[in-house]
């Protein structure tokens, strides 16, 4: 990328980032790990792997600021970074409470004798 483009984003509170590709990168290889920690199976682990992954690809293979914004399509870079962050900080609350559950429903189901492997993620 070739220098910061623009010197405000507008927006009373959002910093215009300075290297928005490498933040991206950074915040997406966050989020995917995190998604690991729950089930395979959950709707919001599918909707979201899918999503960020198609967003990351084109972090990826887009250099131009404005272009990747309009394919994103989301707003500033700027809105996207922090949206991500919002949804890693959902997530590890997601983790917490899909913890719980999981724990909680391995235990009845050890006390009732089911098999327990299709809560593992």
């Amino acid at each position: 990328m070739a220098g910061v483009l623009k010197k405000t984003t507008g927006l009373v509170g959002l910093a215009v980032s300075e290297a928005p590709h490498d933040r991206l990168r950074i915040l997406y290889t966050k989020i995917l790990a995190a998604l690991q920690n729950i089930p395979r199976d959950a709707a919001y682990r599918t909707y979201t792997e899918k999503i960020v992954n198609e967003r990351f690809d084109l972090v990826k293979t887009e250099p131009d600021v404005q272009k990747l914004e309009n394919k994103i399509n989301c707003g500033q870079l700027e809105e996207v970074i922090l949206q991500v962050k919002l949804d890693i900080t959902e997530l590890q609350t997601i983790e917490v409470h899909c913890s719980f559950f999981v724990s909680a429903v391995t235990s009845i189901k050890r006390l009732e004798g089911i098999p327990t492997s299709f809560l593992m993620p």
